[in-house]
């Protein structure tokens, strides 16, 4: 349901925000700020990709706003020449809903961390993503506390050794896009920060989707986790590890067979998926990808565990359903049309009485 649908005007633009016909370049989202992150950390490559996107959205600089929360990551307003606010440990999506809310014309992102977003700040963001406030978070997810110098965090791997874990963490990690997905998020997204194509395309459907887009960046920290994500960009299985999916597009894989088709297929089992090889599988047997299926989703996040053995990547959920705010503002217009915007009235509500003598 869109704005049109609930009464509300339409104010035009990629996702309700106005448009400009101005050429923008990379350089028009530069800020003068000198970048502070260690040398070779993946942010650096977020940033590029962010810095070459946000031009081709055609919406103005001050029409965007980036809020972050605390971590190396919520450094990101700084290094774009747009309207941003560093704000608190774990609170960026409960700021922006209020901003989402009150400026239909902004394009609001959230950039966030693994800590910041899953442990302090685990409450805000599942109820952004059940609320569907119409916002665009970037989980950068590097497995590790970075910023506090390398302590364990909600996605580091059972038996991590690290300050705060010497003899190896017993805790179980969160698989944020699974709980995205149980948080029946309207988008879910998760690219690698190395893999610029493919991180410009979640970005792309990301920005285009009307509620809250959930991007989950594999990013590497050099200094406290480096090569946590290696299995996935060298190697021999490097190729057989990552499953790349598309929207209506069988899910195949692998280094190319003869029939360019890759090497493996997702198929189905029983209620579940597994990966098996295309030559012993019939192609009916090939899953077809549907971002709007939220079994299959679930079920896409929950193929590899924690040692990335198949890890998908691409756009594993992507419908339609009322936002928060449009709805807000619905109830705001509804209450002016009928005469109930009397301040004082709807803070007394019905529970008041008058006690006589």
């Amino acid at each position: 349901m869109t704005a049109l649908d609930l009464g509300l005007p339409s104010i035009g633009g990629l996702d309700g925000v106005p448009t400009t016909d101005v050429k923008q370049t990379a350089k028009d989202y530069t800020s003068d700020q000198e970048v502070r992150w260690c040398p070779g950390c993946g942010d650096y490559a977020v940033l590029a990709a962010v810095r070459q996107f946000l031009p081709t959205l055609g919406i103005k600089r001050e029409n965007t706003v980036f809020v972050s929360g605390i971590g190396c990551s919520s450094r990101f307003p700084y290094y774009l020449n747009t309207y941003g606010m560093h704000s608190i440990h774990g609170r960026a999506p409960t700021i922006a809903t209020g901003l989402a809310v009150s400026r239909p014309d902004l394009s609001v992102w959230v950039v966030t961390g693994d800590g910041d977003a899953l442990s302090i700040g685990g409450n805000h963001l599942i109820h952004a993503l059940r609320r569907n406030v119409n916002l665009k978070i970037l989980l950068f997810n590097n497995r590790i506390y970075g910023l506090t110098k390398g302590q364990y965090s909600p996605t580091s791997e059972e038996g991590k050794v690290t300050k705060s874990t010497p003899m190896g963490s017993v805790d179980h990690p969160f698989n944020p896009i699974s709980v995205a997905l149980g948080a029946e998020a309207t988008f879910v997204g998760r690219a690698l920060d190395s893999d610029r194509k493919g991180l410009t395309e979640v970005l792309g459907a990301a920005a285009a989707h009307r509620g809250t887009a959930l991007v989950e960046i594999f990013q590497d920290c050099p200094i406290f986790n480096d090569g946590s994500f290696d299995v996935l960009r060298k190697g021999d299985d490097a190729a057989e590890r990552l499953i790349p999916v598309r929207h209506g597009q069988p899910i195949r894989f692998g280094p190319e067979a003869e029939d360019g088709l890759g090497s493996y297929a997702v198929v189905q089992d029983g209620f579940g998926l597994r990966v098996a090889k295309i030559d012993e599988v019939d192609a009916s047997q090939v899953v077809v990808h549907d971002a709007t299926d939220h079994n299959l989703a679930f079920a896409l996040s929950r193929l590899s565990d924690q040692d990335l053995t198949h890890t998908v990547t691409g756009i594993f959920r992507n419908v339609d359903r009322t936002t928060y705010d449009d709805a807000v503002r619905a109830q705001v217009q509804q209450a002016r049309e009928t005469g109930s915007n009397d301040l004082q009235a709807l803070l007394t509500g019905r529970d008041t009485w008058t006690i006589a003598g």
